[in-house]
Order: C-alpha cells, then sequence, then structure tokens
C-alpha cells in the first residue's frame, strides 16, 4: 500500500474522532477516498489492468454502501463530509 502508518493516523485524525479511530464511518470513507484516487491514477497508466479494475470497483460500492449509512444515521455529518472529499454523489 502507498500510505505510510502516519498517512493513514492523520487521515483518522482529521475524519475520526482521534487518530486511533478507524472505525467509524467517517474516517473509513477517507480512507477510501484516498486508496481510491490512487488506484484510479494508476489504471489511467495501466489500462489493461483488470484485476485492480475490479478492485477499485468493489471498493468504490463499499464506499457507497458506507455513505448511504452515514446518509442515514446523520444527514449533516454526511453533507459535511460529501464537501469536504469533494465526492460528487
Amino acid at each position: 500500500m502507498h500510505l505510510t502508518k502516519e498517512e493513514k493516523q492523520e487521515i483518522f485524525a482529521k475524519f475520526g474522532k482521534s487518530n486511533t479511530d478507524t472505525g467509524s464511518p467517517e474516517s473509513q470513507i477517507a480512507l477510501f477516498t484516498n486508496r481510491i484516487a490512487h488506484l484510479t491514477e494508476h489504471l489511467k497508466v495501466h489500462k489493461k489492468d483488470f484485476s485492480t479494475e475490479h478492485a477499485l470497483k468493489k471498493m468504490v460500492g463499499k464506499r457507497r454502501r458506507l455513505l448511504d449509512y452515514l446518509k442515514a444515521k446523520d444527514i449533516e455529518k454526511y453533507r459535511n463530509l460529501i464537501k469536504e472529499l469533494k465526492i460528487r454523489r
């Protein structure tokens, strides 16, 4: 993985409740967004890497389910997270 332990802790500190909060939907969505951006850049160079493409599609679906959960649970957190991560619906 391209993220170091410190980079992950920064993501969790920014979007979660603390730098060790790995379970909250906000921190998981932020981590998935970072990974999705990395894989998207990889696929721009390696167009025929179908296993990575499959993993990317699964990751996007997982992030979508987490976003739907967060939207149902707390709409304000959802809106703030969407705005901060610049994710479009």
